[in-house]
């Protein structure tokens, strides 16, 4: 088994080297596999299981470098939704579901989750079943255990994935899928698989591979679990009035649509206080910050942040399951594609720059987590700008000055 380490990164922003203090520590991957193996153990795995499993077993550098880029946060947002809402992806997204729409219809009716969301995931997540993944799944959560910023992560899900395949849910040669460990046509991580996989067609298997009736009984039933509501909108479009206090802007402020509208909230498309439900409850969503599209996100937009915490994906996902549906409602604000996205070096100066400025973001990991958004509305306030949470390329020029 080779040991691979990528041991620093240059932070060249405001001229600051960081080691990730994960990758610091010195113990051997071979190591790192007796105790997981310990591990796996005391979880009910047994030993001729994690022995068929961990066979020629290797670290891979290319996850490394791939769990620090991922694109859904590496992508300035407008460009991330340009991709994935394409002319293509639509055109071969509504092709795909014509042709199995008695199948669509029946999961959509059996689990009361829209089949243009279905639809819309199946797309993004394997371009509708065309591209599932080559990783080995044991060898990239094994990567992601033994080092990094995600090691919990990588140890959970390899204890998942050797649960599926000690209960004969999977072979060993079918454990394959993204750096990340998710796997089939609509990317289900191992505990993901374990909870909400069902098998559908009634053939013994739980099959999200190869049997559309398991893929996309699986999908809607995680999404069902997740509080998703058939024919209910995802959001709207918004305009905000003059003076708005962007601090409203926040994941833990909801209020009803008859509230956002009195508080001069309005949706470019309908009238917000008659084509809605006026008790539907909603929060401001700037995906760009002050400066680009807003959004009034309901409960649906929620379930569908559950299947991916990226809110760039759940955006595209909901953008996409429109179109699929016929709804032609393209973004009307316009995007500041004059920006771009911050590279992993200039978020973890930028957080880096809140705490020398005495905002604690919380690990200097170049995730723009909770703690991250938190401390920058905080600096943000201090300093008398939009409170909007956005990690900008200008707001690190200011904070770095």
């Amino acid at each position: 088994m080779k040991r691979l380490l990528k041991s620093a990164v240059l932070i060249s922003a405001v001229g600051l080297a960081a080691v990730s203090p994960a990758r610091a520590d010195d113990q051997s991957f071979g190591d790192w596999l007796k105790a997981f193996r310990a591990e796996a153990a005391a979880a009910g795995i047994r030993a001729d299981v994690i022995d068929t499993a961990f066979d020629e077993v290797e670290v891979n550098q290319r996850v490394f470098e791939l769990n620090d880029n991922q694109p859904e946060f590496a992508r300035s947002v407008w460009d991330y939704v340009d991709g994935a809402v394409s002319a293509a992806r639509v055109e071969d997204g509504r092709a795909r579901l014509a042709e199995n729409q008695a199948l669509a219809d029946r999961i959509e009716a059996e689990f009361g989750v829209d089949k243009e969301v279905i639809g819309a995931i199946w797309g993004l997540e394997s371009s509708y079943g065309r591209v599932m993944g080559d990783y080995d799944v044991i060898g990239a959560l094994a990567t992601l255990g033994w080092k990094g910023r995600r090691t919990a992560y990588g140890r959970e899900q390899l204890i998942g994935a050797l649960k599926i395949l000690q209960n004969g849910y999977a072979a060993r040669d079918q454990l394959r899928g993204s750096w990340a460990g998710a796997m089939g046509q609509t990317q289900f991580i191992p505990t993901t698989y374990l909870r909400f996989a069902v098998d559908h067609g009634g053939d013994g298997q739980r099959n999200i591979w190869t049997d559309l009736d398991d893929v996309f009984a699986s999908t809607a039933n995680y999404l069902a679990a997740s509080n998703y509501h058939h024919g209910a909108r995802w959001g709207v479009e918004v305009t905000l009035p003059q003076g708005f206090d962007y601090e409203l802007a926040d994941v833990d402020v909801r209020k009803a649509a008859i509230e956002w509208a009195a508080a001069g909230i309005a949706a470019r498309r309908l009238n917000l206080a008659q084509d809605i439900d006026p008790n539907t409850r909603g929060r401001i969503f700037l995906p760009a910050g002050a400066k680009g599209p807003a959004f009034l996100v309901f409960e649906n937009f929620e379930a569908i942040l559950k299947y991916n915490r990226s809110t760039s994906y759940a955006l595209a996902v909901a953008l996409l399951s429109d179109r699929l549906a016929g709804r032609e409602e393209p973004v009307l604000a316009e995007w500041p594609r004059t920006d771009r996205a911050l590279t992993l070096a200039e978020r973890m100066a930028l957080q880096q720059a809140l705490k020398d400025n005495g905002f604690d973001p919380g690990p200097i990991d170049g995730v723009i987590g909770a703690g991250t958004k938190k401390a920058l509305k905080a600096w943000q306030k201090a300093n008398g700008l939009p409170v909007d949470g956005y990690a900008s390329l200008e707001t690190l020029t200011q904070l770095s000055s």
